[in-house]
């Protein structure tokens, strides 16, 4: 039989997500990728990465809920590089003037089983404009190599490039951009801890190649 306190451990461990908790997102597991067509010949695809940002998060109110996030331009790669270029010229997406885009949620709704409308502002290019994600989510639970409450979603959206001053080339090369992203994050007290804890083991492993 169970003991009562590895009967509390358990309910702890099931139960810790399920209410309202601030989250991190984590940069090595969250990506997107846009993709958009060329000539009517082919369907190219970007990936951004090293996405920061924080989701308020509650299953039971998902209406109180909320995302901020930020995207690094820098790290947005078609794994071309030429076209890499042309993306960060002033052509397009200018990243030295405007080397980040940020999302900041105005509205969560429920949309079905496991399903969400995250209604907010992207801004992008020094534009902002209204965008709504479709998100499902993937799971709501205890990750069990960190032991951290986490959530994972996808979300995906249709935005239409020229909306941002990146109407290059149009009609020719399609307006509309499909976006996917994956994204999970951790609870953010016991992420930033997780990280401590993280950078001195490596620490120590350096100091004891040194030695």
């Amino acid at each position: 039989m169970l003991s009562r306190l590895t009967i509390a451990i358990a309910l702890a461990v099931v139960s810790a997500p399920l209410h309202a908790l601030t989250y991190t997102l984590e940069p090595e597991h969250t990506q997107g990728v846009i993709r958009w067509n060329h000539l009517g010949f082919a369907n190219p695809t970007a990936q951004f990465s090293l996405v920061e940002g924080t989701i308020e998060f509650d299953p039971a109110a998902v209406a109180k809920s909320s995302v901020e996030v930020t995207i690094p331009l820098a790290a947005v790669s078609t794994g071309v590089p030429g076209l890499n270029s042309d993306f960060r010229s002033s052509d397009f997406f200018d990243f030295d003037k405007f080397p980040t885009a940020t999302f900041k949620s105005t509205k969560v709704e429920k949309s079905g089983e496991s399903k969400l409308k995250v209604t907010g502002d992207l801004s992008l290019h020094g534009i902002t404009k209204p965008v709504i994600l479709e998100v499902t989510i993937n799971k709501v639970g205890t990750n069990p190599r960190s032991q951290l409450p986490t959530v994972g979603f996808e979300a995906t959206a249709m935005l239409n490039r020229s909306d941002f001053g990146l109407g290059k080339y149009v009609p020719q090369v399609s307006d509309a951009i499909d976006l996917h992203i994956t994204a999970e994050a951790a609870e953010a007290k016991g992420y930033a801890e997780y990280l401590k804890a993280q950078a001195a083991k490596a620490a120590a492993r350096a100091a004891a190649k040194k030695d």
